[in-house]
């Protein structure tokens, strides 16, 4: 979009997508442990409180990623609009 409007766009916008890149990768760490913590508890037995503290940061890291996707969403909405012709 930028080489279409021959001007950078506003920071904003790359910032929401870092933003969402990170929640990204983050949500892909808590389904990592997640999916380490269900293997273990498969060997060794159920440890209650451990694993509900798993899925929970999983729980938050989706919710984090669901917000910056919205964000993401419009800034590049955005980004669109000020490429079109006027």
């Amino acid at each position: 979009m930028e080489r279409l409007r021959s001007s950078p766009l506003h920071a904003s916008i790359s910032t929401a997508l870092d933003k969402h890149l990170e929640c990204i990768h983050g949500l892909q760490a808590r389904r990592k442990e997640e999916i380490v913590s269900a293997s273990s508890r498969q060997q060794h037995g159920p440890p209650r409180c451990q694993d509900e503290r798993v899925v929970l940061a999983l729980a938050a890291a989706l919710r984090a990623l669901c917000l910056a996707t919205r964000k993401v969403r419009t800034a590049l909405w955005s980004a669109f609009q000020m490429t079109l012709p006027k």
